[in-house]
């Protein structure tokens, strides 16, 4: 009998937690950008790398059922954020031999950076994660690799 209380709780509790995790609101995109720069930012290595070019690219249209965040909002108004230009910087670095290629989304991180001096060729400090070095940082909110 107490095999089946327990069997049967164990059950409640794991649908209870999968309909948590089934109905839970999506996660912004930017707040999960910031977790990830927080992150590499606390737990990064440093690695010298290269500015490769500044790609502005336009912003993804807004969902009409609800409004951004007041961050998207400042950016947008600034000229860039979801709805305007978006500030792509493109570098590369190496580790133990192989060669990585990526960009980072800076927009709203523009003053960290002197835009107008970045320029493809620049020497940059790179900001990877030692478990996975693929995932990397150029800028942080409190922290900048841009010489």
């Amino acid at each position: 009998m107490r095999l089946m209380i327990g069997v049967a709780a164990a059950a409640i509790v794991a649908a209870a937690v999968l309909l948590h995790r089934h109905f839970q609101k999506p996660e912004d995109p930017e707040s999960e950008e910031r977790r990830r720069r927080f992150q590499l930012n606390q737990v990064g290595r440093i690695v010298e790398g290269l500015v490769v070019e500044l790609v502005e690219a336009p912003g993804s249209a807004a969902p009409e059922s609800t409004s951004a965040p007041a961050s998207q909002q400042n950016a947008s108004a600034a000229g860039g954020g979801a709805f305007g230009i978006r500030r792509l910087i493109r570098y590369s670095y190496s580790i133990a031999g192989v060669t990585y290629e990526t960009a980072q989304d800076v927009t709203g991180l523009e003053e960290r950076l002197c835009l107008e001096r970045l320029a493809a060729g620049q020497p940059a400090s790179v900001k990877y994660d030692p478990a996975n070095p693929s995932n990397s940082i150029l800028v942080a909110d409190d922290w900048s690799g841009i010489h």
